[in-house]
């Protein structure tokens, strides 16, 4: 696939460009600001863009903000974002802007090497990826009393997998349960969260959005 980069660390771009050449990407660019950023998105149109979240001038969401201006403008560009914090704000709004082609990671995951590469081929590919850490703070944003407390603990724990993104049969595998148990608990959800007619829209993702409190 054809990859931008941007990362204002040297040191991780490069390493990034060695390991998605190594993978067999072409990495298009690779940039250390946001506004080189959304130049090269522009000019390159990749399949996917890998940012930053703290980027030049500032050092603070310029990047992620970047990825929201991307993902506006460019929707058939797939959008990975690296942060080492989570920029609940920003972060929401990310998620709440495509249904795919999107995901946060926390830079923890890039050393885990499998686990960043699997993150990005399914965002390039039109899903969604999302660090457990980002779901679970997006959640603790969320104070009011909503209809999620009807959720058995099961269903809780399959609807947040669908928030990282994962499809049916990978919560299917990572809890070690039939697919069909999964669709059984994602339709006991819906219902639960009283979408049982939601005018077109994925019930999926006003799942999703429902349980990140957005």
């Amino acid at each position: 696939m054809r990859v931008i980069l941007a990362e204002d660390s040297t040191l991780l771009r490069e390493g990034l460009i060695r390991l998605l050449t190594e993978e067999e990407h072409e990495v298009v660019a690779a940039v250390g600001d946001a506004d080189a950023l959304q130049a090269a998105t522009a000019a390159y149109r990749p399949d996917v863009v890998v940012t930053d979240v703290r980027m030049p001038p500032t050092h603070s969401d310029e990047g992620l903000r970047a990825a929201l201006r991307i993902r506006a403008g460019f929707p058939e560009v797939a959008v990975l974002v690296l942060s080492q914090y989570v920029e609940t704000r920003y972060a929401a709004e990310l998620i709440g802007t495509e249904t795919g082609k999107v995901g946060y990671l926390l830079k923890d995951r890039v050393t885990q090497v499998g686990e960043f590469l699997e993150a990005l081929e399914r965002v390039a590919s039109g899903g969604a990826a999302f660090d457990p850490e980002v779901v679970r703070r997006l959640l603790a944003r969320t104070t009011r009393a909503d209809p999620l407390g009807r959720l058995t603990p099961r269903e809780h724990g399959v609807l947040e997998l669908m928030a990282q993104g994962h499809t049916n049969a990978g919560i299917a595998a990572t809890l070690h349960v039939s697919q069909s148990a999964v669709e059984k608990h994602v339709n006991a959800i819906f219902d639960k969260l009283d979408l049982a007619h939601t005018n077109g829209f994925s019930r999926r993702v006003l799942a999703v959005l429902r349980f990140l409190g957005t």
